[in-house]
């Protein structure tokens, strides 16, 4: 029997999941000073928003999605991504009708493990219904799609907290029921030990049933996994301290770090369009133009003396960030079996995940010993261009040795 070919309607309905993953953070955002102001009178109540509501679905992304992973490959991925999807909606809204900030935790607990799913499933079944430069296409559009999205959610999590208090923002995650009856409709179970359409890799072919027997590229997963944490908390450290650092500038108004934070994250996009352009390159290269670009906007960020400087500096670091992560995720997922596509992926998610959790702990460490954040940019800066040029001449004897087997694509 042909196998069914997927289209643009399948790799629209496996983009859109990767919105709820960046939902679970951004959407609250806007409304942390009236959760602060509701569990005043909670003990330690600042803790447990910061580090509970706020963070906690990262902690789990983080534990989980090597789990994820594993039930992905054991046991199928289109009913355990309906699954998550649907079990989202509940723990989601459930702040909306819980008084106790501890339960109002634990659902925060639920909403990390169903991200995990989300991301590891979806993304894991790209790489089961495209091969080649179309995977490459497809998966680079969830980083310029959660990108993206995250600043409407943002929007839309402020408008909800003016208009219904901080529970508001919590309703948005019933957005995941019609996006799971949509998934339901468009998205089919891959046959197991079936290639993706057009595939030409003999190792896409491992069935499922092989799971216990397909060798594990342990060694390559742990070294794709440990540049991709370098990669999250570049990316993550704009994120989390931009403000901070336009602050000591004398940036003191809050909208307008917020314009400046928003035009330096277009970058972010833009990095993953010029990805489509740059993924032909062997992977030397493409991880020293992606280096280059993150380093250098670091570099540029500590040597700033004023806000439009800075801004500049962080621009060019988001672009390098749109570059780097595309280009992580392709090499961890290119010519994996079918049977162990979902551990490494979860794997893959992990080390993303673990990145967000250490880059504000990181780099305030780093700011105590170096006398400053800016200074601490400059440093981070010089030591990812080392990185660059390692990675350019690793590739460059890597190719030496194995001309072959280097290229993305």
């Amino acid at each position: 029997m042909t196998p069914r070919k997927p289209g643009p309607l399948q790799g629209i309905m496996l983009l859109l999941p990767m919105t709820m993953a960046v939902m679970g953070v951004t959407v609250l955002t806007p409304i942390v000073p009236l959760l602060l102001a509701e569990f005043k009178d909670t003990p330690h109540h600042e803790y447990w928003v910061m580090g509970g509501i706020l963070t906690m679905p990262a902690i789990w992304v983080m534990l989980f999605s090597p789990v994820a992973g594993w039930m992905a490959d054991r046991f199928g991925r289109r009913n355990l991504l309906l699954a998550a999807m649907i079990v989202y909606a509940f723990v989601g809204t459930a702040p909306v009708f819980l008084q106790n900030l501890y339960a109002i935790v634990g659902s925060r607990i639920g909403v990390g493990i169903c991200e995990s799913v989300v991301m590891t499933v979806s993304t894991t079944l790209i790489c089961d219904y495209w091969a080649g430069r179309d995977r490459e296409r497809w998966l680079a559009g969830q980083t310029a799609l959660a990108s993206v999205s995250a600043l409407g959610i943002i929007y839309l999590g402020g408008q909800l907290g003016a208009a219904y208090g901080w529970r508001g923002p919590f309703y948005l995650y019933l957005y995941s029921l019609p996006l799971a009856l949509a998934v339901f409709a468009s998205i089919w179970e891959p046959a197991r030990g079936a290639a993706p359409v057009d595939s030409t890799s003999p190792v896409d072919s491992t069935s499922v049933e092989e799971f216990a027997t397909v060798a594990f590229p342990r060694n390559r997963v742990l070294g794709i996994c440990a540049i991709t944490l370098l990669a999250s908390i570049s990316f993550y450290t704009v994120i989390t301290k931009n403000g901070e650092a336009l602050y000591s500038l004398g940036m003191t108004d809050a909208a307008g770090i917020g314009k400046l934070t928003m035009l330096a994250s277009i970058g972010v996009p833009l990095g993953t369009f010029a990805f489509w352009k740059l993924s032909r390159l062997e992977i030397g290269w493409l991880l020293f133009i992606d280096f280059a670009l993150v380093g250098g906007g670091f570099v540029l960020m500590g040597r700033a003396t004023d806000t439009t400087a800075y801004t500049w500096g962080s621009f060019v670091n988001q672009i390098g960030c749109g570059l780097v992560l595309p280009t992580m995720l392709v090499w961890a997922t290119r010519g994996l079996a079918y049977a162990i596509r979902g551990r490494v992926n979860g794997l893959w998610q992990a080390a993303f995940a673990i990145g967000q959790f250490l880059s504000g702990m990181v780099v305030t460490l780093l700011s105590k010993q170096l006398g400053g954040l800016l200074p601490t940019f400059s440093v981070m800066g010089n030591a990812i261009l080392v990185f660059a040029v390692a990675a350019a001449a690793a590739g460059a004897m890597w190719r030496t040795a194995h001309p072959p087997t280097l290229k993305i694509s």
